[in-house]
């Protein structure tokens, strides 16, 4: 494996993971002494990172990790839709039996997962079964696209998956989808497949705009307009901002 390859790895782990946030600089000479490398497969590892959407790279600035607004977001997620959707539909045609059982088992671990509200295996069992199917699809190249994308709304993901509710409809989604590949129903496989992602999308916004009213919320917690249309700062007996 190239030496920028490995760095790559290290780095794109980490986005994903959040341990590198976005909006963070990355400094070449500071990457390089840290992974015990010089700076040249930093760069290249940087370069790689930029061209699929996770760094961007500012002239005479340096690089940055991306942040995701919610309109790439969207972007991703119609995306995504499409490629589950034939993935899904290929799979029905090509799963044997074996990965048939193994989809299935992964659906149950699902469900013992969120019944136990085991959050790392509710993730782990979902990541696979989602893998399942896309294996089925035998398109290696469709497998690799929508893993970068999943990849890199991974945050915005986790965060659909457990908000209110979500779970439970994951899990009966994931059983209708079961039962189009069991009867080998491309068609249907593809449909239930984009519903899945479409609803995680929409679970997804809907937690985000509660989260921006909240925020807007506390924003305007504390303050009043005065006679002259302008707003101040009220102070309670307490010591904490309130409306008045």
């Amino acid at each position: 494996m190239p030496l920028w390859e490995g760095v790559y790895q290290i780095l794109r782990e980490a986005i994903v993971e959040g341990d590198l946030l976005p909006g963070e600089h990355l400094a070449e000479q500071q990457l390089a002494e840290e992974l015990g490398v010089s700076r040249t497969p930093v760069r290249e590892a940087l370069r790689r990172l930029a061209l699929e959407g996770f760094v961007v790279m500012v002239p005479r600035r340096g690089s940055y990790v991306a942040g995701l607004s919610l309109k790439d977001m969207n972007d991703v997620f119609e995306l995504r839709m499409a490629l589950e959707g034939l993935g899904a539909y290929l799979a029905a045609q090509r799963i044997t039996p074996q990965e048939l059982i193994a989809v299935r088992e992964s659906q149950a671990q699902l469900e013992v997962a969120i019944a136990a509200n085991d959050q790392n295996e509710v993730i782990s069992a979902d990541t696979r079964f989602h893998s399942l199917i896309y294996a089925a699809s035998r398109n290696r190249r469709l497998i690799h696209i929508i893993g970068n994308l999943s990849d890199q709304i991974q945050g915005f993901r986790l965060k659909s998956l457990f908000a209110p509710g979500r779970l439970r409809d994951t899990a009966r989604e994931h059983k209708r989808l079961i039962m189009a590949l069991e009867r080998r129903d491309g068609l249907v496989a593809r449909r239930l497949a984009e519903e899945h992602v479409r609803q995680a999308e929409v679970s997804l916004l809907r937690s985000q705009e509660k989260m921006t009213g909240a925020d807007e919320r506390s924003n305007v917690s504390g303050r009043r307009v005065d006679s002259g249309g302008g707003a101040e700062q009220q102070e309670t007996n307490g010591g904490e901002s309130g409306i008045i």
